[in-house]
């Protein structure tokens, strides 16, 4: 089956005959989505139990915003900020993924329990990162990216989006493996929104089925469309006002829906409820088609 194979199994994660939900987690007063909301440890713990609550199956925190125009943290900013988010999401039993680029911030996460290395940069930004992964032996999430969050646009330039992204993950699979990373801990992203403007988007996910067939594999797929700025853009007022980022919850969940007919492994989302229903209706729907015709 090609896509993202839903009912993967990864060390330490969720199984499921459908896609997987995880939800968001933004320890941080800047993130574009919702910045500042889950800022406070006591809040963003609160949050992630409650995200499990309604349906998520892996909690993703974050202590760094990659919002266009940002600025980096220093390391230790970004490891007081998750610190004790991790610690208590663990001991409460939640599958946690850490959304870092540091080798140093992943390590805390991993030692305290987390299970897998959400990498927006796939390795790029810390060469250290791979070394870690491999040696932990957690899964890891290769995102497509092309540069930091302050010049992303400058490089947002293709003349084949998908060809030229599934190239890049292919060399990026083939580098990380190449440290050690165990092929069958890895899972792709397509990186929607970074270094890729809204015409860019849509093509990569028009071709959710095909995205993770890399590098002489076929590797699991996530998606990160939530309240991203295309989604705005798509939903703009007749003035050309872009609806609120909170404002296109009902496009992820179709995006939701739709990504998992099409084969992806996990969608992360800000809201879970919705998400949570359309990846159920979304596995009802390719249960029923007929075998030659799924993705």
């Amino acid at each position: 089956m090609s896509g993202g194979i839903p009912g993967t199994t990864l060390p330490g994660l969720p199984s499921a005959d459908r896609c997987l939900v995880m939800g968001v987690v933004n320890v941080t007063p800047d993130s574009f989505s919702d910045g500042g909301q889950w800022y406070g440890a006591d809040a963003a713990i609160a949050h992630g139990l409650d995200l499990v609550a309604q349906g998520a199956d892996i909690v993703d925190i974050g202590g760094e915003s990659t919002r266009p125009g940002a600025q980096r943290v220093p390391r230790e900013e970004e490891l007081r900020r998750i610190g004790p988010v991790v610690t208590e999401l663990v001991k409460a039993g939640v599958p946690v993924s850490i959304d870092t680029m540091r080798a140093a911030v992943a390590e805390f996460a991993l030692e305290a329990g987390a299970h897998l290395v959400n990498d927006v940069s796939g390795g790029l930004a810390d060469p250290q990162m791979p070394h870690l992964v491999a040696a932990a032996g957690v899964s890891y999430v290769i995102v497509h990216w092309r540069g930091h969050s302050h010049d992303m646009y400058s490089r947002a330039v293709y003349a084949d989006v998908v060809r030229e992204v599934r190239d890049e993950l292919s060399h990026r699979v083939e580098a990380v493996v190449a440290a050690g990373v165990d092929p069958r801990h890895i899972v792709v992203d397509p990186g929607l929104g970074f270094g890729k403007r809204q015409e860019h988007n849509w093509p990569l996910l028009a071709s959710v089925a095909d995205l993770g067939m890399l590098a002489g594999g076929t590797f699991p797929v996530l998606i990160g469309a939530s309240r991203k700025r295309f989604l705005g853009t798509l939903l703009a007022d007749p003035d050309g006002t872009p609806r609120p980022f909170g404002g296109s919850d009902g496009a992820t969940v179709a995006i939701t829906a739709l990504a998992a007919a099409a084969g992806a492994w996990c969608v992360r989302v800000h809201q879970v409820p919705f998400n949570a229903d359309a990846v159920r209706v979304a596995a009802a729907w390719r249960d029923a088609e007929p075998a030659t015709r799924r993705p």
